[in-house]
């Protein structure tokens, strides 16, 4: 186990960032923070930590239960840290999830023929509840005479 290890360096060893440089960016930008104020990356982190991650719609805290120099296996990722995230935080995540999985992402274009009969397909089953028929609705409109006033 290993006594002093920097705040980047573990997020990458515990698997929370992919490489160590996207770790020390988010670092320096202010999306990490321990015990409710922001780091930077060359602090060093002990046992008993709570480590806050600002992700997109909320923020995940972790608890640091053994340090870690180097990059391990996902199984052990566990023995490591442990997430604290009240559950409202985590509901948030999702539900941002699920907003971003209907969007269209942007500089994508036209949808192609394929999405154009899925999404018409999809909001033909939606839209089947909200069939509303007009009936002779325009032949009643003929029917009204306006008058111009002066």
């Amino acid at each position: 186990m290993a006594e002093g290890v920097r705040i980047d360096k573990f997020l990458w060893a515990v698997r929370l960032y992919k490489t160590r440089t996207i770790a020390a960016e988010a670092v320096k930008r202010g999306k990490v923070s321990i015990g409710g104020s922001q780091v930077k990356s060359s602090r060093v982190v002990k046992v008993g930590d709570v480590i806050s991650l600002k992700v997109p719609a909320a923020t995940r805290s972790f608890e640091i239960i053994k340090t870690a120099q180097s990059r391990m296996g996902a199984k052990l990722v566990a023995d490591h840290i442990r997430e604290v995230t009240p559950q409202g935080e985590l509901d948030k995540i999702d539900i941002y999830r699920m907003q971003m999985q209907n969007q269209r992402r942007k500089g994508l274009g036209r949808p192609t023929k394929k999405e154009r009969r899925d999404i018409d397909e999809y909001v033909g089953e939606v839209g089947d509840e909200w069939d509303i028929d007009f009936g002779d609705w325009d032949d009643d409109m003929d029917d009204i005479d306006i008058e111009d006033e002066e």
